[in-house]
């Protein structure tokens, strides 16, 4: 058989176009940018309705601002120099962080507890759970009316309680503990179950393979839930701390409601227990007006938001540093 060869040039390929085609330059814009018009939604009301306002109040804080009459006028760090000189502003400060405290850390190690409860196996989980939510979900001018009730002078259910164990009755509404105590009470009944859900939503996220070697190594319950469950709820920890905080530090509807008659917004005839929120209202609107005043209130209330919102997070980053789930490894090791 005869072998024939080609003897002629191997065939030049077609020169490619150097420009780059109209697809991918539109793949690469859209790789590009892409991403921050899918987040750019979120900016755009944010800044419309969180860093415009948060900027309008601190320009109408440096006025001297009557909404019943006068033009504004420009006062500079006037409204801030007589706050801070105010006895009444420092005392809602003070009935904030009392209600705050004895608010927040029960009711966080109580959402925690009921947490753990509700993930266990029980018979009707679904119903437990959704009972939690029920008190977060009734109308606070209801929850108010009927704790008001509750912490009657004459005939509440609580001194009456008291009564029966020789503890004479105390004026929940007239003593400015008692005030804060009763309040707390109000407030942790409604935001228990709220946080207890959080708290579960992240338990069951947890690897149950953890749970079974600490079992196989003899850990009970309360060391499982100490040593694998708490560590690895740092991050969800954190985040009801701070919304806890800020909702803490903004009460208004619940010491509003306790309070009922011409004092209310006072917080009582001596302030017992008037809140920052209830004192910016009071001199923002009725009966002062001054919106120029009120502001400087929402700002400084802003700041002492943040700064223990911050505080709390590094308190509890320090308590939790270092610490690792238990994940039931034997102290001799691996073999």
């Amino acid at each position: 058989m005869a072998l024939q060869l080609d003897a002629r040039p191997p065939a030049r390929p077609a020169p490619r176009d150097s420009r780059p085609s109209r697809a991918g330059r539109l793949s690469r814009i859209d790789a590009k940018y892409s991403p921050y018009l899918y987040i750019a939604p979120f900016f755009v009301i944010f800044a419309i309705f969180g860093a415009w306002p948060l900027a309008y109040t601190f320009w109408v804080s440096l006025h001297d601002w009557d909404l019943l009459g006068s033009n504004p006028t420009f006062v500079g760090a006037d409204n801030y120099t007589r706050l801070l000189a105010d006895s009444d502003f420092w005392h809602s400060v003070v009935n904030t962080l009392g209600i705050f405290v004895i608010s927040t850390l029960p009711q966080l190690l109580a959402a925690l507890w009921l947490a753990n409860l509700l993930n266990r196996q029980l018979r009707m989980r679904t119903g437990w759970r959704m009972a939690v939510l029920v008190p977060n979900v009734t109308s606070t001018a209801a929850v108010a009316i009927v704790f008001g009730v509750l912490f009657g002078r004459e005939f509440g259910m609580v001194n009456w309680l008291l009564d029966l164990i020789g503890v004479d009755g105390i004026e929940w509404k007239s003593n400015r503990f008692a005030s804060w105590v009763a309040i707390s009470t109000m407030v942790d009944w409604r935001w228990t179950g709220y946080n207890a859900l959080i708290f579960l939503a992240a338990m069951q996220a947890i690897p149950r393979d953890l749970y079974e070697a600490a079992a196989i190594d003899g850990a009970n319950r309360a060391r499982q839930f100490w040593t694998i469950t708490v560590p690895l709820l740092k991050p969800t920890i954190i985040f009801c701390v701070i919304i806890s905080t800020i909702g803490g530090l903004q009460l208004f509807t619940e010491p509003r409601l306790f309070h009922s008659g011409t004092n209310a917004i006072r917080g009582g005839p001596l302030r017992e227990s008037q809140t920052m929120t209830m004192y910016m209202f009071e001199n923002a609107f009725a009966p002062y007006y001054n919106f120029g005043y009120g502001s400087a209130v929402a700002w400084l209330l802003f700041a002492l938001i943040a700064i223990v919102a911050a505080i709390n997070v590094l308190i509890i980053r320090r308590l939790g540093a270092g610490a690792r789930p238990d994940t039931g490894k034997r102290k001799g090791g691996s073999r």
